[in-house]
This record gives C-alpha cells, structure tokens and sequence, in this order.
C-alpha cells in the first residue's frame, strides 16, 4: 500500500482520505476486523466504515478507534507543546510565564484628538 504524505497541500478530503486508509491498514496489519474494533471503540461498525472510506468524523471517534489500534500515543506529535522563547528567557532571568497579559486598552485623553492637532 503506497501513502501519501499529509501536507498542507492536500485538501481536507485528501487528508481524511489518506487517514482512513492508514486506519485501516493499521487495522488489517493487526488482524482486527472492522467488526472488532467499532465493539472496542464503542461505536457503530457503520461509523468505522465512513471513517476508512475518508469521511468526516468526530474527534472523539477517532481518539477511540486510535486507542483500539494502539496508535493513541501518535497524536502526542500532533501539536507541540509550545514552550518559552529563547528571548524571552533572558528577559524574564529564567522565570517562566504563569498567564498571559491579555491586550492593554487604550489611553483614554481628556480631549478629542484633530487633525491640525500636533501635540
């Protein structure tokens, strides 16, 4: 079975496509049938069959059928943890942030602003 690279340059069809073919060589490879892992994953064997044939899905569908085939432990890459930037550390001494700041609002001016106003 040939796969294909998921990049950005694929559609989303194309990526559901290529993530239930791999769902269901996954699934193949481990001698499960569709049967078997919609009984484990707690969902319709019908459900199975749309999301290896490339069609959409919940994400709790997919976190369930995963962990049947043993494969949960690959969404761990699927976004990085995000952690301080360089810079910032040297800023902070070291200390890592505990919340974000949020925007600060405007300051408010007593008098409204002109166009010929150069102050």
């Amino acid at each position: 079975m040939t796969t294909v690279e998921i990049t950005s340059l694929l559609t989303d069809d194309a990526v559901l496509a290529e993530l239930g073919a791999r769902i269901a060589a996954r699934r193949v490879e481990l001698e499960l049938t569709q049967a078997a892992v919609a009984e484990q994953a707690g969902i319709a064997k019908r459900t199975l069959e749309r999301m290896e044939a490339g069609q959409t899905s919940q994400l709790t569908t997919l976190i369930r059928v995963l962990r049947v085939l043993d494969a949960v432990s690959g969404l761990d890459g699927l976004i990085p943890e995000s952690g301080p930037r360089p810079m910032d550390l040297l800023k902070r001494k070291g200390k890592v942030r505990q919340r974000a700041s949020g925007r600060r609002a405007a300051k408010a001016t007593d008098k409204p602003w002109r166009w010929d106003d150069n102050s």
